[in-house]
């Protein structure tokens, strides 16, 4: 089966569907490799007129893949660094797209899956889906999509979700801005392609104009902060907190700081 599904029709728009549904659409290397590529070449491809994300199965994804992250674990600092370099690169690639960015999130989305949200300009979800940025119950930190994060729902509200790894619903996260419309699942993808609509009877110039405009008033990242989150995450994965964070999860136990003395 194809990790990624990638589609460009006749008006312009090009999906991309995550497309591991057995595992939840988590992502590990293999599928941020697929995905950088195909948000390359669309972002250099004259037809393109917008972009959609989107997946199959019930989730939209669990985030990162945890046999992955168990390997990104046992490897070197630099190792880790260079990984987390990929997934930032998807993020700020995702997010610098010269065209308009539709996600449309059926189901759950947790870790990283919020920061790819978090990156697209428009966000239509089922009233079924959920999300969390659960990191912190790993002994980790959402450190390389917190910048694009926080510039979709501020810092304050980053801190409290950062901080509490709590699940949230829908509703919750179109209070907070992170998802601009939802709907019943049976509309969503009806209300998707109204979405489509509208933005295709816009002018395509003026379209990337207005994009561009956002992203130099409020840009959500730099070098700087790039290094700093990738450091970090390279730094919280190696740790002995985050590994026994993410082996207790794995054991399906309670992490040594939850233990009762």
């Amino acid at each position: 089966m194809t990790a990624l599904v990638s589609i460009l029709d006749a008006r312009g728009v090009a999906t991309l569907r995550l497309n591991r549904p057995e595992v939840h659409n988590a992502f590990d290397d293999g599928l941020i490799a697929e995905l950088n590529d195909a948000i390359d070449h669309f972002a250099r491809h004259p037809d393109v007129r917008l972009l959609v994300l989107a997946s199959s199965g019930k989730s939209f994804s669990a985030g990162a893949d945890l046999g992955w992250m168990k390997r990104m674990a046992l490897y070197s600092r630099a190792d880790n660094e260079a990984d987390a370099g990929e997934l930032e690169r998807l993020m700020r690639g995702l997010y610098e797209f010269p065209k308009p960015t539709l996600a449309i999130v059926q189901g759950a989305a947790y870790g990283g899956a919020v920061g790819l949200v978090s990156c697209c300009d428009i966000v239509i979800a089922s009233n079924k889906a959920s999300f969390s940025l659960s990191e912190a119950k790993l002994g980790l930190a959402p450190a390389v999509i917190s910048p694009y994060v926080i510039a979709a729902i501020g810092a304050r509200q980053a801190s409290r979700y950062f901080l509490s790894a709590e699940r949230f619903d829908a509703e919750r996260a179109r209070e907070i801005g992170l998802v601009h419309e939802i709907t019943p699942p049976e509309a969503l993808e009806s209300t998707a392609e109204a979405m489509i609509s509208t933005l295709l009877d816009n002018g395509p110039i003026a379209l990337m104009a207005c994009k561009a405009l956002v992203r130099k008033i409020s840009p959500a990242s730099s070098d700087d902060i790039r290094h700093y989150t990738t450091t970090l995450i390279a730094s919280l994965r190696t740790s002995q907190e985050g590994q026994e964070g993410l082996g207790a999860f794995l054991e399906k136990r309670a992490p040594a700081w939850q233990r009762k003395s």
